[in-house]
């Protein structure tokens, strides 16, 4: 995949390129093609301020734009823009990275790169942070939106020259304390790492069809322990939860992780660490595994790797896992992985199908 820069020889193609896709997020979620040409006319596209290039990939087909501006400032920004047929296939984080080349390469040493969204806008922060950016703004009511006639929350992503010689992400370090105990800190989150025998990726939309197909298989075994399969979800439910859970994980308020066997690719259950307190950090691991897949250790290694995530990647103090006191087998995974029984809640939960009271054991690790 490379960039390809747009000459004005091209003004055809870009003007069906912006007016045949789909720009939900945009102020010109359809812009006409007026619009288009005014913009090319008044140097939008291609002037001393600004490059245009083609995102192309290995079969050198055009799957997107990216528009580079400021070049004559030292922090540049930037708009990029994949193709309505091509989103999802992971195109826009490969792009973003090459335009981060683009820019530090340039002679004139730039300090930094940047661009902004609407705080919704998933698959942009997504690309942010598979990228290597950091979030630096919540911007309130500062993104307009004409055809609403409203306005959203903005946000600001970076990337400076020293990350990017060095690979690495850099957190925001607030003037006011940073640091101190109870002060909210997040670090960067992978969206995919690995085990020995399988790949734990963050929740997608896309993922629905093989989530429900597990649930369903597995529903007489999952609807005893757990809450969300206590009554038989519906593919449209399945799909709506998964949404939720992939917004909840932009905002580090829940993160949710699908679980695939490295061989084969086939996704077999579902680990998430839950209850988050970023203050301290603490986390509860969530988990269950589609009964096709049980009997041979994989939910026992997942919870290992999460749980060595979660302390050496995410800083936490505290790691949880919340059972039935009758769920034996969740009972077993913890004492084999060494999570001490600090508990029993007497009577902490009620029984979903004749409403007596059950008793919920805590197990944790602590650092």
């Amino acid at each position: 995949m490379h960039l390809q820069e747009w000459t004005m020889k091209e003004q055809e193609q870009l003007i069906h390129f912006m007016t045949t896709n789909t720009w939900p997020y945009d102020g010109h979620s359809h812009p006409g093609r007026d619009i288009v040409e005014k913009a090319i006319e008044e140097g939008g596209y291609e002037s001393d301020e600004v490059k245009t290039f083609w995102v192309i990939n290995k079969d050198k087909e055009k799957v997107g734009i990216v528009k580079i501006y400021d070049l004559q400032e030292q922090i540049p920004l930037f708009d990029l823009r994949i193709a309505d047929g091509w989103r999802g296939q992971g195109y826009g984080p490969k792009a973003l990275k090459l335009v981060a080349d683009y820019v530090f390469e340039m002679e004139e040493q730039k300090i930094r790169l940047e661009g902004h969204t609407r705080h919704d806008n998933l698959a942009m922060r997504k690309t942010f942070e598979r990228a290597g950016f950091v979030k630096e703004a919540h911007l309130r009511n500062a993104w307009f939106a004409p055809k609403e006639q409203s306005y959203y929350d903005a946000v600001t992503y970076g990337i400076t020259r020293e990350d990017y010689a060095k690979g690495t992400t850099t957190p925001v370090v607030w003037e006011d304390g940073e640091g101190k105990r109870g002060e909210t800190h997040i670090p960067r989150i992978p969206t995919e790492f690995e085990s020995k025998r399988l790949v734990m990726s963050a929740a997608e939309i896309e993922d629905a069809l093989d989530v429900w197909n597990a649930v369903c298989q597995s529903h007489d075994r999952l609807v005893k322990w757990v809450p969300f399969a206590r009554t038989m979800p519906t593919l449209e439910e399945t799909t709506e939860s998964l949404r939720k859970a992939k917004a909840d994980f932009v905002m580090r308020k829940d993160l949710r992780f699908h679980l695939a066997e490295k061989e084969s690719g086939l996704f077999i259950g579902c680990i998430g660490l839950h209850r988050i307190d970023w203050k301290i950090p603490k986390f509860e691991i969530g988990f269950w595994l589609d009964t096709k897949f049980e009997g041979v250790g994989y939910m026992s290694e997942a919870i290992s790797r999460v749980t060595k995530l979660a302390f050496e990647d995410l800083g936490a103090r505290r790691v949880e896992i919340r059972c039935d006191e009758e769920n034996v087998k969740s009972r077993a995974i913890a004492e084999r992985l060494s999570f001490s029984l600090e508990g029993i809640l007497q009577q902490d939960a009620l029984d979903f199908e004749d409403n007596s009271l059950r008793n919920t054991c805590i197990y944790a690790k602590i650092k």
